[in-house]
Formats: C-alpha cells, sequence, structure tokens
C-alpha cells in the first residue's frame, strides 16, 4: 500500500511538473470581458513570441518578441524563470484627452525569462477591455550598469487579406529646409498589407487595420528622455511589420538611432487597440492608462481657444497692428488666447513684443509667443532661433516670458525621433513648467501618453495640418478625406495641433485669391469639435465676422475645447465620421462626410433621447442652416450631410 501511494504521489508531482512548463512555455493573459486573449509562448527554434484573438478570432498571428543588446542577446536561448499576476484597478482624471475620467481596469502577467548567462528579461503584458500595452523590463545581472539596445523583434503579423490605414515615415533631413521627419505625410486608406512604404523606411505610428470584422490600432506611449521614438518597418513578404528605431540621418547625423538605458530599466509601452467595430479605437485612452505625470503642474494651467493670424494673412501679418487686430479679434470672439507666429523677433521686436503682451492682457487675451526649436538641425530660417535648445538660453528667455505674462509657446521644426530629441522635448517641457509655461509642439513627432506625463503639455501637430490647405490645392482637395481619417489614427492616441476653422473661401487675407476651400461652412465648425485639443488655434479671421452667418459666429464664440466624454456614432476612415463630445452637461454631436454622395444617416444617440436640439447643417446648395429637431424615445435622428459637408447637434 505504501508503495501504491508512494506511486501515485510520483505520479501527481510529475502531472504539476509537466503543468507548470506548460504555463511556463504558454501563457494566457485575458482582458477583465473575456474577449481579448493574447497568449505568449517560448518556443525553442522562434523565441518568445505572442498571439492576440478577439471573440475567438485570430487578430494578431504568431509574432516575435524580444529585445538585442549589447550586454544580452533576449531573442534567442531563453529560459522561463516565472510568472506574476496582478489585477489593475486605477482611475485618474484628466481634462486635456478625450474623457476627463477615466477608470482603467486590467489583467496584468510579468514573465520573466532568462539567457544562459543569465541576463533577466521581463515582458509586463497587460490586457484590458480591448487594448493590449506590453513593455520589457532589463535587470542588472553583473557590472554592466546600462545597454544600448541594438534591436527590438517585436512584431504585429496580421492574417491574409488584412488591409491598412498607414502614413509613411518621411526621409530624414528632406522636404522644406531639410526639415523632416515632422509626421506631415499623407494616409492611403485600405491598401494591401505589406505594401512597400514611399519613401521605403516604414510607417509611423499610430497604425491601422482592418482584419475581416476586427480592427486594430498599433502605438506606442510612456517615450520619455530615457529612450528613442520608434516605427514600424516595412512588412515582409508575410505581413510582419517590426517596431524599428529612427533613421541615422536624422537631428542632421547627429545622436544615436538607438536608444540607450540605465539598468535596470526598460522600454517604452506598445500598444495595440482591438475590437469588432471602431468604437474602441475612437474612444480608446490607453495611451494615457498606462502611463504616469512625471512632475506636478507649477500652476493652475488653463486651456481654451485662440485666434492665429498666420494661418491666413501669413508672414506679414506678424507687425504690430495686425496682431493688435488679432488680439481685438479673440476679445469680440471671447477667445482665451492668441498666438503670434515666428518672425516676431525681428518684425516686432522684443521691447515692442512687451507692449504687446500687456495690451493683449488688457483685452483679457493671452498670449502665446512663437519658436524654432532650432540649434544645428534643418535650415528653417526663421526666428527666435537659438533661444529652445540649450538650457541656459531657454530659462533666460523662459524668465523673460514669464515676467511679462505670456501663457505659452510654440515650438517648431524638431525632425526626428532620437532619444537626443526626445530629451530636447522633455527639456523644453520641463523647463516651461517651471516658468509657468504651456507649450505646443509644431513640425514633430507624435506625442506618447505626453498629456499625462507633462502637466504644462498641450498638443502636437504630428498632421498634415491646416497650413497646407494654404500652400497646395491638392490639400484642401483631399480636405475632408483627411478630417475623416483623423479621428480613427491620428487623434485617437493625442492631442492634435490641427488649426481648424477656415471660414474664407479662398485662403489668402482678402479671401479673394489664392487655394479654393471645397468643404463647406458646417464641415469648418464641425472640425472644431471633431479635432480635439486643448487649446485650438482656430483660423478665423476679421472679415469672417461680418460675412459668416451671426448663428455660425454664436457657436465658434461658446464652443469649448476640452471634454469629458467622447463616444463614436458611425463612420469609416475615409468616408466619413460622427462621433459625439460632452462638456459638462453639453453635447456635441459632429459629423463630415468625405464621399461625394449625400450621406443619409439613421444615428441613435441615447444621451439625448426625447431632446429638443440644435441642427447645424448644409443645405442642399451648400449653404449653411440652423434648424431645431428633436430626438427620438431612444434618441433616434435622421441627418443628411452634403459631399464635403458636416453637420453639429447640440442639446
Amino acid at each position: 500500500m505504501r508503495k501504491l501511494i508512494l506511486f501515485f504521489t510520483l505520479l501527481t508531482v510529475f502531472a504539476l511538473a509537466v503543468c507548470a512548463q506548460d504555463g511556463a512555455n504558454n501563457g494566457v493573459v485575458t482582458s477583465p470581458d473575456k474577449k481579448l486573449v493574447v497568449t505568449v509562448s517560448l518556443n525553442s527554434a522562434k523565441g518568445l513570441q505572442y498571439t492576440a484573438a478577439y471573440n475567438g478570432k485570430t487578430v494578431i498571428e504568431n509574432s516575435p518578441l524580444g529585445l538585442v543588446t549589447d550586454v544580452s542577446d533576449f531573442s534567442k536561448d531563453l529560459r522561463f524563470v516565472e510568472q506574476k499576476a496582478t489585477a489593475i484597478n486605477e482611475s485618474y482624471e484628466e481634462k486635456r484627452i478625450k474623457t476627463s475620467k477615466v477608470n482603467y481596469t486590467a489583467n496584468e502577467v510579468i514573465f520573466t525569462y532568462q539567457t544562459a548567462k543569465k541576463g533577466k528579461i521581463s515582458l509586463v503584458m497587460r490586457v484590458s477591455n480591448d487594448n493590449i500595452a506590453f513593455k520589457y523590463q532589463l535587470a542588472q545581472t553583473g557590472e554592466a550598469a546600462r545597454c544600448t539596445i541594438e534591436k527590438e523583434l517585436t512584431g504585429f503579423d496580421f492574417p491574409a487579406g488584412t488591409t491598412t490605414f498607414l502614413t509613411p515615415q518621411a526621409t530624414p533631413m528632406s522636404g522644406w529646409k531639410r526639415t523632416k521627419p515632422s509626421y506631415e505625410e499623407e494616409y492611403v486608406a485600405d491598401e494591401a498589407i505589406g505594401t512597400k512604404s514611399k519613401y521605403g523606411i516604414g510607417y509611423t505610428f499610430p497604425s491601422l487595420f482592418h482584419i475581416g470584422n476586427n480592427w486594430a490600432l498599433v502605438s506606442e506611449t510612456g517615450v520619455s528622455s530615457l529612450y528613442c521614438a520608434s516605427k514600424l518597418s516595412e512588412a515582409s513578404k508575410d505581413g510582419l511589420y517590426t517596431v524599428a528605431f529612427p533613421e541615422a540621418g536624422e537631428n542632421n547625423g547627429l545622436g544615436s538611432a538607438k536608444p540607450a538605458i540605465s539598468l535596470p530599466g526598460e522600454t517604452p509601452w506598445r500598444s495595440i487597440t482591438i475590437g469588432d467595430n471602431l468604437k474602441p479605437v475612437v474612444e480608446s485612452t490607453i495611451a494615457f492608462d498606462v502611463v504616469k505625470p512625471l512632475y506636478k503642474p507649477s500652476i493652475n494651467y488653463q486651456f481654451g481657444r485662440s485666434t492665429w493670424s498666420w494661418l491666413l494673412w501669413q508672414d506679414n501679418s506678424i507687425n504690430l497692428n495686425d496682431q493688435k487686430t488679432f488680439i481685438n479679434l479673440s476679445a469680440q470672439l471671447g477667445y482665451e488666447f492668441t498666438l503670434i507666429d515666428g518672425w516676431w523677433d525681428t518684425t516686432i521686436g522684443y521691447a515692442k513684443i512687451e507692449e504687446l503682451v500687456k495690451y493683449a492682457q488688457s483685452k483679457n487675451v493671452g498670449a502665446f509667443l512663437w519658436y524654432n526649436s532650432n540649434g544645428f538641425w534643418n535650415d528653417a530660417p526663421q526666428g527666435p532661433k537659438n533661444k529652445m535648445s540649450t538650457s541656459v538660453e531657454r530659462k533666460k528667455e523662459m524668465a523673460w516670458m514669464k515676467s511679462l505674462g505670456v501663457k505659452g509657446i510654440k515650438v517648431d521644426f524638431f525632425g526626428s525621433d532620437k532619444q537626443e530629441t526626445m530629451k530636447l522635448y522633455e527639456d523644453i517641457l520641463s523647463d516651461a513648467n517651471d516658468y509657468g509655461l504651456l507649450v505646443i509642439f509644431h513640425g514633430c513627432t507624435l506625442p506618447r501618453g505626453w498629456e499625462r506625463m507633462y502637466p504644462n503639455f498641450v498638443s502636437s501637430e504630428a498632421v498634415l495640418a491646416s497650413e497646407n490647405l494654404i500652400f497646395t490645392q491638392r490639400a484642401n482637395d483631399m480636405e475632408a478625406y483627411n478630417a475623416s481619417l483623423h479621428p480613427f489614427i491620428r487623434n485617437s492616441v493625442g492631442s492634435m495641433d490641427f488649426g481648424p476653422l477656415l471660414l474664407n473661401k479662398r485662403h489668402n487675407r482678402n479671401n479673394n485669391s489664392g487655394t479654393t476651400r471645397k468643404t463647406t461652412d458646417i464641415f469648418q465648425l464641425a472640425t472644431t469639435v471633431l479635432f480635439q485639443t486643448s487649446v485650438q488655434n482656430f483660423g478665423v479671421t476679421p472679415n469672417n465676422l461680418t460675412e459668416c452667418p451671426n448663428f455660425l459666429i454664436d457657436f465658434i464664440k461658446t464652443v469649448p475645447t476640452t471634454w469629458d466624454e467622447t463616444v463614436f456614432i458611425d463612420g469609416y476612415p475615409g468616408k466619413y465620421c460622427v462621433l459625439a463630445r460632452r462638456n459638462g452637461n453639453r453635447w456635441y454631436v459632429t459629423g463630415v462626410n468625405a464621399t461625394k454622395e449625400v450621406k443619409k444617416l439613421k444615428l441613435k444617440l441615447p444621451m439625448l433621447a426625447n431632446q429638443n436640439l440644435n441642427l447645424y447643417s448644409d443645405s442642399k446648395e451648400r449653404k449653411p442652416q440652423l434648424s431645431k429637431v428633436k430626438a427620438g424615445k431612444a434618441g433616434d435622428l435622421v441627418v443628411e450631410m452634403q459631399p464635403d459637408g458636416g453637420m453639429i447637434i447640440t442639446n
């Protein structure tokens, strides 16, 4: 009997050992609602891999994981050490993103592996409802207290038949005055997976994929001075995209394209938002859920609307009289700010700027000042130059601005994703906070969780923005198409300094020449809500106040720039988009139509059920009109959007 008991005991121990081995080689992390499942596996031949499935359907096939560093190779010959599971349940508030109050719940498993030489790497895998976020942590296991990441293997292998919505990474030191890459390339919608990018060096984040009935938005977040920003590589023949580091030629060739970290250390988060419709993509807050504030705000920052003379009046408007005109325009509209753009240091001068800022304050308008980021990385001539590129000059300039009561800065022309440039972004933000200044970046990279990380960060351009409407007719021809993409891709992961609301029919100072606007007035109105950033630099000009209907001007006087809630209603990227944003108790349902046909929509708006509403829409003759409508008991409402037109519904 004792022998029999001993036999079954040994058999049980053996069975547990096998289960432990299987568990080690195949770890599973599921979302709280059980719909999203990530499987992490360790294969002796293929190394560390993962797959992702949503509602039982594969969205990401076996894709590689791992790092190669100058200290250890974490891409092969790994041995499982341990795994630790944790339930994440956090709440935070952030008024500069699409939803002001967020409850973040996720299941986290940390998988730790070891190389034959005892080097340790941990994969931190978090899965929330509709979102995956993961990063690598490296331990210090010997004398080496630093390492350079030579390569990241992280990949995204989508099934055959997947289509893409991607924008290419630009060639370094190309474009106007050698300022690229600046995330201002065009998107191609529903392109076949594996298509080579325009410049042959991969694609920028975020990247949207359509997989049968499912969607996936791939991006990264949590990038600070401690790492470089990344991109997607060119796809392999079978459609595998991998994380790629910046090009060596960026930043005038200076600084390493490879990131370096101290040990112990970690990488930024890679994120994937997945759903069987576009609602999770548009509403996702994953870019902010997994990061933390890096410092406290020095003051209680305020946000709002701004006028911006340069957009339509261009360089010649950077003079004392024209800037006073736009300060008066801000005051008349009740806007909080005005933006004084490039060349002010020579065309207005520091002494007169002090006068101008005081004049703005007398009108209850705050001033933003434009700066060139440049030290040595491009040929952009606009001044002030060399004021933001070094700590000594930057602090002097910011102390001067604080003494005047300047509210913020807009810093332009960066052109690199290298770690050295990420440090410059962070240094500008951190120093600006010391002096109570808000910061907008232009001609720049994608913000990666920065609204939560940096309390004085407003937004980044990182998009083919409204200035291109003045530069080329093609931008006007494509305006509605591009606008219908941004809520699903670029603006889904971070605030976007686009500069909407151009009401001139012709894009010049006198509204009588230059490029021709193809979109309607209501379309322009719709973009004030469609595009999200806490400070909106609007393209409104003084003539608009007399040339546009009063109800249109009344709308732009009160439209908010911060939101408590964002809800996706309907749409398809590149064709049309309808979403709703809430500020306090007031809802703004906004839509744009990029098709060449009238778009008739049967909307379901339960938040507006049985309410009397204002409908801003285009007539068949493309004229703006305001009417009263009432939503049904379930919030049902039928609306039409004209080609290149839009609509807004408010309660």
